[in-house]
Protein backbone atom coordinates (compact mmCIF):
# COMPACT_ATOMS: atom_id res chain seq x y z
CA UNK A 1 0.00 0.00 0.00
CA UNK A 2 1.28 3.44 -0.80
CA UNK A 3 2.48 5.35 2.05
CA UNK A 4 1.83 9.34 2.65
CA UNK A 5 5.01 11.45 2.43
CA UNK A 6 5.48 13.82 4.68
CA UNK A 7 9.39 15.05 4.44
CA UNK A 8 10.55 15.58 1.04
CA UNK A 9 13.99 16.78 0.03
CA UNK A 10 13.73 18.92 -3.93
CA UNK A 11 17.49 19.45 -5.29
CA UNK A 12 17.90 21.44 -7.84
CA UNK A 13 15.76 24.34 -6.15
CA UNK A 14 16.60 27.05 -8.47
CA UNK A 15 15.91 25.00 -11.57
CA UNK A 16 12.98 25.12 -13.69
CA UNK A 17 11.12 21.86 -12.34
CA UNK A 18 11.75 22.14 -9.13
CA UNK A 19 9.61 25.59 -8.18
CA UNK A 20 6.90 23.68 -10.06
CA UNK A 21 7.27 20.54 -8.18
CA UNK A 22 7.33 22.64 -4.91
CA UNK A 23 3.97 23.97 -5.41
CA UNK A 24 2.46 20.45 -5.65
CA UNK A 25 3.81 19.15 -2.70
CA UNK A 26 3.00 22.11 -0.55
CA UNK A 27 0.12 22.29 -1.14
CA UNK A 28 -0.43 18.29 -0.80
CA UNK A 29 0.72 19.54 2.95
CA UNK A 30 3.87 17.85 2.92
CA UNK A 31 7.23 19.28 4.73
CA UNK A 32 9.72 20.38 2.36
CA UNK A 33 13.70 20.63 2.06
CA UNK A 34 14.73 22.63 -1.02
CA UNK A 35 18.30 22.42 -1.46
CA UNK A 36 20.65 24.32 -4.12
CA UNK A 37 23.80 25.90 -4.65
CA UNK A 38 22.21 29.29 -3.62
CA UNK A 39 18.75 30.40 -2.68
CA UNK A 40 16.27 31.46 -5.17
CA UNK A 41 15.16 35.26 -5.29
CA UNK A 42 11.79 34.27 -3.74
CA UNK A 43 11.58 31.42 -1.19
CA UNK A 44 7.97 30.76 -1.29
CA UNK A 45 6.57 28.63 -4.09
CA UNK A 46 3.17 30.46 -3.92
CA UNK A 47 5.32 34.01 -4.93
CA UNK A 48 6.06 36.84 -2.84
CA UNK A 49 2.14 38.06 -2.25
CA UNK A 50 2.12 36.10 0.82
CA UNK A 51 -0.83 33.47 -0.35
CA UNK A 52 -0.64 30.18 1.27
CA UNK A 53 1.55 31.53 4.19
CA UNK A 54 0.19 28.60 6.61
CA UNK A 55 1.82 26.09 4.23
CA UNK A 56 4.79 27.43 2.88
CA UNK A 57 6.24 27.53 6.80
CA UNK A 58 6.59 24.26 6.18
CA UNK A 59 9.12 24.69 3.58
CA UNK A 60 12.54 25.16 4.46
CA UNK A 61 15.81 26.37 2.27
CA UNK A 62 19.10 24.68 2.27
CA UNK A 63 22.44 25.76 0.24
CA UNK A 64 24.39 22.52 -0.36
CA UNK A 65 27.69 22.56 -1.99
CA UNK A 66 26.98 19.16 -4.67
CA UNK A 67 30.99 19.08 -3.91
CA UNK A 68 30.52 18.21 -0.23
CA UNK A 69 28.44 15.24 0.42
CA UNK A 70 28.77 16.04 4.32
CA UNK A 71 26.36 19.44 3.35
CA UNK A 72 23.99 17.58 1.66
CA UNK A 73 23.47 15.18 5.39
CA UNK A 74 21.47 18.10 7.28
CA UNK A 75 19.02 18.21 4.15
CA UNK A 76 18.86 15.13 3.65
CA UNK A 77 18.43 13.62 7.48
CA UNK A 78 14.68 11.60 7.59
CA UNK A 79 13.68 12.46 4.39
CA UNK A 80 11.05 10.43 3.10
CA UNK A 81 11.53 10.95 -0.63
CA UNK A 82 14.59 12.80 -2.33
CA UNK A 83 14.05 14.38 -5.35
CA UNK A 84 17.08 14.43 -7.78
CA UNK A 85 17.99 17.01 -9.99
CA UNK A 86 21.68 17.82 -11.50
CA UNK A 87 22.99 19.71 -14.34
CA UNK A 88 26.34 19.26 -15.45
CA UNK A 89 27.93 16.00 -17.07
CA UNK A 90 31.39 17.97 -16.60
CA UNK A 91 30.76 17.32 -12.96
CA UNK A 92 29.87 13.60 -12.33
CA UNK A 93 30.71 14.08 -8.67
CA UNK A 94 27.70 15.79 -7.68
CA UNK A 95 25.40 12.94 -8.58
CA UNK A 96 27.78 10.55 -6.72
CA UNK A 97 28.02 13.01 -3.60
CA UNK A 98 24.70 13.27 -3.70
CA UNK A 99 23.44 9.28 -3.71
CA UNK A 100 26.45 9.05 -1.06
CA UNK A 101 24.18 11.15 1.22
CA UNK A 102 21.21 9.60 0.46
CA UNK A 103 22.25 6.41 1.37
CA UNK A 104 24.47 7.08 4.46
CA UNK A 105 20.67 9.36 5.19
CA UNK A 106 18.37 6.32 4.67
CA UNK A 107 16.51 8.06 2.34
CA UNK A 108 13.21 5.69 1.80
CA UNK A 109 13.21 6.40 -2.05
CA UNK A 110 14.82 8.55 -4.84
CA UNK A 111 12.91 9.87 -7.57
CA UNK A 112 15.87 10.83 -10.49
CA UNK A 113 15.01 13.50 -13.16
CA UNK A 114 16.54 11.74 -16.15
CA UNK A 115 16.38 12.03 -20.27
CA UNK A 116 14.38 9.63 -22.56
CA UNK A 117 17.65 9.52 -24.43
CA UNK A 118 19.08 6.66 -22.23
CA UNK A 119 16.59 4.26 -24.22
CA UNK A 120 18.42 4.87 -27.79
CA UNK A 121 21.25 3.05 -28.34
CA UNK A 122 22.56 5.20 -31.13
CA UNK A 123 23.15 8.20 -28.09
CA UNK A 124 26.71 8.18 -27.02
CA UNK A 125 27.00 11.34 -26.04
CA UNK A 126 28.37 12.93 -22.95
CA UNK A 127 25.08 14.18 -21.71
CA UNK A 128 23.35 10.46 -22.58
CA UNK A 129 26.77 8.40 -21.36
CA UNK A 130 26.07 11.02 -17.71
CA UNK A 131 22.78 9.78 -17.36
CA UNK A 132 22.77 6.13 -17.56
CA UNK A 133 25.83 5.88 -15.36
CA UNK A 134 23.62 8.37 -12.94
CA UNK A 135 20.44 5.34 -13.31
CA UNK A 136 22.76 2.64 -13.01
CA UNK A 137 24.36 3.82 -9.61
CA UNK A 138 20.91 5.10 -8.17
CA UNK A 139 19.61 1.52 -8.98
CA UNK A 140 22.55 -0.51 -7.11
CA UNK A 141 22.27 1.94 -4.27
CA UNK A 142 19.57 -0.22 -2.46
CA UNK A 143 17.25 2.84 -1.74
CA UNK A 144 13.73 2.36 -3.46
CA UNK A 145 13.67 4.65 -6.79
CA UNK A 146 11.58 6.04 -9.80
CA UNK A 147 13.60 7.07 -13.10
CA UNK A 148 11.80 10.31 -15.28
CA UNK A 149 13.02 9.94 -18.59
CA UNK A 150 11.10 12.57 -20.32
CA UNK A 151 11.60 14.55 -23.95
CA UNK A 152 12.98 17.95 -24.32
CA UNK A 153 11.73 20.88 -22.38
CA UNK A 154 9.07 23.67 -24.01
CA UNK A 155 11.27 26.02 -22.12
CA UNK A 156 13.73 25.42 -24.95
CA UNK A 157 12.14 27.81 -26.98
CA UNK A 158 12.41 30.84 -24.68
CA UNK A 159 15.91 31.27 -26.15
CA UNK A 160 14.07 32.15 -28.84
CA UNK A 161 12.51 35.24 -27.19
CA UNK A 162 15.44 38.08 -28.05
CA UNK A 163 15.08 36.86 -31.84
CA UNK A 164 11.44 36.96 -31.68
CA UNK A 165 11.24 40.63 -30.07
CA UNK A 166 13.98 42.16 -32.63
CA UNK A 167 13.90 40.63 -35.72
CA UNK A 168 10.84 38.47 -35.80
CA UNK A 169 12.80 34.94 -36.25
CA UNK A 170 13.50 32.09 -34.63
CA UNK A 171 16.74 29.55 -35.29
CA UNK A 172 17.51 26.19 -35.41
CA UNK A 173 19.76 23.60 -36.57
CA UNK A 174 17.57 20.51 -38.00
CA UNK A 175 14.25 23.04 -38.43
CA UNK A 176 12.25 20.52 -40.12
CA UNK A 177 13.47 17.73 -37.30
CA UNK A 178 10.64 16.85 -35.08
CA UNK A 179 10.47 16.16 -31.30
CA UNK A 180 8.01 15.40 -28.35
CA UNK A 181 8.91 17.84 -26.08
CA UNK A 182 7.20 18.45 -23.03
CA UNK A 183 6.18 20.81 -20.79
CA UNK A 184 8.23 21.17 -17.54
CA UNK A 185 5.04 21.51 -15.53
CA UNK A 186 3.71 18.14 -16.59
CA UNK A 187 7.17 16.47 -15.51
CA UNK A 188 6.54 18.65 -11.78
CA UNK A 189 3.20 17.19 -11.73
CA UNK A 190 4.20 13.49 -12.51
CA UNK A 191 7.49 13.74 -10.17
CA UNK A 192 4.50 15.18 -7.45
CA UNK A 193 2.12 11.85 -8.05
CA UNK A 194 5.37 9.06 -8.02
CA UNK A 195 7.24 10.80 -4.68
CA UNK A 196 7.29 8.35 -2.16
CA UNK A 197 5.01 6.30 -3.42
CA UNK A 198 5.93 2.69 -3.39
CA UNK A 199 3.87 1.39 -6.35
CA UNK A 200 6.10 3.05 -8.41
CA UNK A 201 9.51 1.80 -6.89
CA UNK A 202 11.42 0.47 -9.69
CA UNK A 203 9.84 2.10 -12.40
CA UNK A 204 10.82 4.25 -15.31
CA UNK A 205 8.69 6.51 -16.89
CA UNK A 206 9.41 7.86 -20.58
CA UNK A 207 7.47 11.15 -19.96
CA UNK A 208 6.55 12.82 -23.72
CA UNK A 209 3.95 15.96 -24.85
CA UNK A 210 1.48 15.37 -27.15
CA UNK A 211 2.88 15.44 -30.06
CA UNK A 212 6.17 15.98 -32.08
CA UNK A 213 6.69 19.35 -33.54
CA UNK A 214 9.96 20.57 -35.42
CA UNK A 215 11.18 24.23 -34.94
CA UNK A 216 9.38 25.14 -37.85
CA UNK A 217 5.87 24.16 -36.18
CA UNK A 218 6.75 26.08 -32.92
CA UNK A 219 7.90 29.40 -35.10
CA UNK A 220 3.69 28.72 -36.94
CA UNK A 221 1.90 28.27 -33.48
CA UNK A 222 3.85 31.49 -32.03
CA UNK A 223 3.64 33.71 -35.05
CA UNK A 224 -0.78 32.68 -34.36
CA UNK A 225 -0.51 33.47 -31.06
CA UNK A 226 1.37 37.22 -31.82
CA UNK A 227 -0.88 37.70 -34.25
CA UNK A 228 2.46 39.11 -36.40
CA UNK A 229 4.70 36.75 -38.80
CA UNK A 230 7.76 35.09 -37.87
CA UNK A 231 10.60 33.35 -39.47
CA UNK A 232 12.62 30.10 -38.69
CA UNK A 233 16.06 30.54 -39.82
CA UNK A 234 18.26 27.48 -40.70
CA UNK A 235 21.63 27.55 -38.96
CA UNK A 236 24.48 26.21 -40.09
CA UNK A 237 26.27 23.48 -37.82
CA UNK A 238 29.24 26.18 -37.31
CA UNK A 239 26.71 28.51 -36.13
CA UNK A 240 24.78 26.07 -33.72
CA UNK A 241 28.21 25.01 -32.21
CA UNK A 242 29.09 28.91 -31.81
CA UNK A 243 25.76 29.11 -30.35
CA UNK A 244 26.11 26.25 -27.55
CA UNK A 245 29.77 27.16 -26.86
CA UNK A 246 28.55 30.78 -25.79
CA UNK A 247 27.01 28.63 -22.98
CA UNK A 248 28.57 25.56 -23.07
CA UNK A 249 32.09 24.06 -22.67
CA UNK A 250 33.22 22.10 -26.13
CA UNK A 251 32.17 18.72 -25.03
CA UNK A 252 28.53 19.82 -24.05
CA UNK A 253 28.43 21.96 -27.01
CA UNK A 254 29.43 18.75 -29.13
CA UNK A 255 26.73 16.46 -26.99
CA UNK A 256 23.66 19.09 -28.10
CA UNK A 257 25.61 18.88 -31.62
CA UNK A 258 24.54 15.24 -31.85
CA UNK A 259 21.12 14.92 -29.75
CA UNK A 260 20.04 16.95 -32.81
CA UNK A 261 21.68 15.15 -35.71
CA UNK A 262 19.25 12.37 -33.60
CA UNK A 263 16.60 14.14 -33.65
CA UNK A 264 16.77 15.25 -37.24
CA UNK A 265 17.26 10.87 -37.71
CA UNK A 266 14.05 10.62 -36.42
CA UNK A 267 14.72 9.72 -32.96
CA UNK A 268 13.47 11.51 -30.80
CA UNK A 269 9.74 12.01 -32.53
CA UNK A 270 7.74 8.92 -30.45
CA UNK A 271 5.00 10.27 -28.06
CA UNK A 272 4.11 7.85 -24.78
CA UNK A 273 0.82 8.62 -22.99
CA UNK A 274 2.34 8.17 -19.70
CA UNK A 275 1.66 11.93 -18.44
CA UNK A 276 -1.93 11.25 -18.85
CA UNK A 277 -1.47 7.69 -16.87
CA UNK A 278 -0.24 9.15 -14.18
CA UNK A 279 -2.01 13.03 -13.99
CA UNK A 280 -5.27 11.69 -15.36
CA UNK A 281 -5.12 14.60 -17.71
CA UNK A 282 -3.73 15.28 -21.44
CA UNK A 283 -0.22 16.48 -21.84
CA UNK A 284 0.02 20.37 -22.16
CA UNK A 285 0.13 21.11 -25.63
CA UNK A 286 3.22 23.46 -26.74
CA UNK A 287 0.15 25.86 -27.79
CA UNK A 288 -1.16 26.42 -24.73
CA UNK A 289 2.16 26.23 -23.17
CA UNK A 290 3.41 29.51 -25.44
CA UNK A 291 0.27 31.13 -24.35
CA UNK A 292 0.89 30.91 -20.49
CA UNK A 293 4.27 32.27 -21.60
CA UNK A 294 3.30 34.80 -24.46
CA UNK A 295 4.97 37.74 -22.80
CA UNK A 296 8.48 36.45 -22.70
CA UNK A 297 7.92 37.00 -26.59
CA UNK A 298 6.23 40.19 -26.83
CA UNK A 299 8.49 42.92 -24.68
CA UNK A 300 11.70 43.05 -22.82
CA UNK A 301 9.99 44.74 -19.64
CA UNK A 302 7.01 42.41 -19.35
CA UNK A 303 8.71 39.80 -17.89
CA UNK A 304 11.61 40.94 -16.29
Amino acid sequence: MARRTRHIVVTGATGTVAPMLARHLAAAGHRLTLTGRSLPRDRSPYGSNGAQSGVHRAIRHLVCDYDRPASLLEAFSGADAVFVVTNDPTRPQHDRNILRAAVESSVGHIVKLSAAAVHDPAAGDLVTTWQRKNEDRIRNSGIPWTMLQPRSFMTHALAWAPGVRSSATTEALHPHSRNACIAPEDIAEVASRVLGDDTHHGRSYQLTGPEALSAEDQTRILAGLLGRPLTCRALSRTAARSAYLRRYPPAMADALLAGADRQAAGAKSATTETVEHLTGRAPTTFARWATAHLSHFTSEESHV
